[in-house]
């Protein structure tokens, strides 16, 4: 099941752009690819480029590691929700005050790459455990309709939407 066999009311207009990010295959495929891919890009960052913020208010490449983190959870957890078919009706959160109490900017770039690559082995683990009836499984957060599967397409288009900014912004 690729993202191009999503229908429209498995997710919330406002994530097209993210999807429009991911290639082609299955969730499970997708998430352990892109797994290297973003390791390999970030490692190649130069750790003093790690605390650059291309203008004032912007977040530094720190701070975007640890959303795609976090973010990542969230959605992990949202996918957990919906697959074992609990009816919680998830609202949004905000990004910035997650990012601002995250004291990432504290933190070596070794710690958050290792965790990155954590969290993103227990998604793995996660929607490998999913069988076909509970990746169709649909949910509400943020006010729409969400599937498990789409939830794996958001975040790695996410992320690729995010990989895109700094490839154009800070390196």
């Amino acid at each position: 099941m690729s993202v191009r066999n999503l229908s429209s009311d498995e997710y919330n207009v406002y994530y097209q752009p993210y999807l429009d990010k991911v290639g082609e295959g299955g969730a499970l495929e997708i998430l352990k690819g892109s797994r290297n891919i973003v390791s390999s890009f970030l490692e190649g960052i130069k750790e003093e480029k790690f605390a650059f913020r291309y203008a004032e208010g912007k977040w530094t490449i720190k701070e975007v590691l640890l959303h795609l983190i976090d973010t990542e959870r969230v959605f992990a957890y949202r996918a957990l929700c919906i697959a074992r078919k609990d009816q919680t009706k998830f609202s949004g959160f905000d990004q910035d005050d997650y990012v601002a109490n995250s004291q990432a900017n504290e933190r070596s770039v070794e710690s958050l790459l290792l965790e990155y690559k954590n969290v993103r082995s227990a998604t793995i683990s996660l929607f490998e455990s999913f069988n076909d009836e509970a990746l169709l499984q649909t949910g509400y957060a943020s006010n729409s309709q969400l599937s498990v599967r789409a939830i794996a397409f958001i975040i790695v288009g996410h992320e690729n939407h995010h990989l895109d900014i700094i490839k154009s912004r800070y390196l």
